[in-house]
């Protein structure tokens, strides 16, 4: 009769143990490939489900706001005595109007709407406690590795900073701050009229003009938001202004008041800046 070996008699045998660990190596190796394509999959398809939860969001809301264009001249915020000055050009945009009690009833941290030309961005701006939440929460404060367009929780709108700043990630489908790449193309520079931003808050609509487009790596100074005297602002002001890539000249001074954007860039710990200065405001009827 053919005797069998038990299981301890088969690990025992030297050849058969070595082959045993091989086979064991292999069969691990195959299993960490499996889990490493299924992670992969699961990654690509979160990813792709929170862009198409944000482009609904901002489909809805675009469907539901209306936002319009006002030709109301509003008042002009430190105007350059320099008649001459692109300045002016610029003060002659329209504002935007938008319907914040629509917002502020789907969000009470609804805190402005920012628009920007030759780009996807036309958001409402919300505001946490921290800077944290929006990272990875929608407007509707539901979990999204999206997140949302966020000011920053030191920063304020009514009345602005020194330095105010709002975040959003740069999504490659475009969404959030995604397409705010667009700046750093020719076509968009070369166009004169892109170098403005629009803002709305519930009580002030204002007109912002670029002075500067650049990336560089993760730090904080370019996100500083008030200043002790206004010699650090205007030393500020011109590192911002030596840092610029754009076709642009625009004189800033210490009375200006900044709008900061930020967003990540394609390489490790880089950020996508864009600063702007105030020139044109109007109080909001209530």
């Amino acid at each position: 009769m053919k005797k069998y070996m038990t299981i301890e008699e088969y690990l025992k045998t030297p050849i058969r143990k070595k082959k045993g660990r091989k086979h064991r190596l292999q069969q691990l190796g195959a299993v960490g490939c499996l889990c490493l394509i299924i992670f992969s999959l699961y990654t690509i398809l979160k990813w792709h489900a929170d862009n198409t939860k944000i482009q609904q969001i901002k489909k809805e809301l675009d469907q539901e706001l209306q936002v319009e264009d006002i030709k109301e001249k509003g008042e002009l915020v430190n105007p350059p005595s320099d008649k001459n000055s692109n300045y002016y050009y610029y003060a002659g945009f329209p504002f935007y109007e938008v319907n914040f009690s629509s917002l502020l009833s789907k969000n009470g941290d609804t805190v402005g709407f920012l628009r920007i030309k030759n780009t996807n961005i036309s958001y409402p701006i919300v505001q946490a406690k921290d800077n944290d939440y929006y990272l990875n929460h929608d407007f509707y404060k539901n979990k999204n590795q999206a997140g949302w367009i966020f000011l920053d929780y030191r920063s304020s709108l009514d009345p602005l900073n020194d330095n105010t700043v709002i975040y959003g990630h740069a999504r490659l489908d475009g969404t959030i701050f995604g397409s705010l790449k667009n700046v750093l193309t020719d076509s968009w520079q070369e166009n004169r009229d892109n170098y403005v931003i629009f803002l709305s808050t519930p009580k002030e609509n204002m007109v912002f003009q670029i002075f500067s487009i650049y990336t560089i790596p993760s730090e904080g100074y370019y996100i500083q938001q008030s200043f002790r005297n206004d010699k650090k602002k205007q030393d500020w002001l011109q590192t911002m202004k030596k840092r610029n890539i754009a076709p642009i000249e625009t004189q800033v001074d210490s009375k200006d008041k900044i709008l900061t954007l930020s967003t990540c860039q394609n390489v490790k710990d880089g950020r996508l800046v864009v600063h702007a200065k105030l020139i044109k405001s109007q109080k909001r009827e209530l």
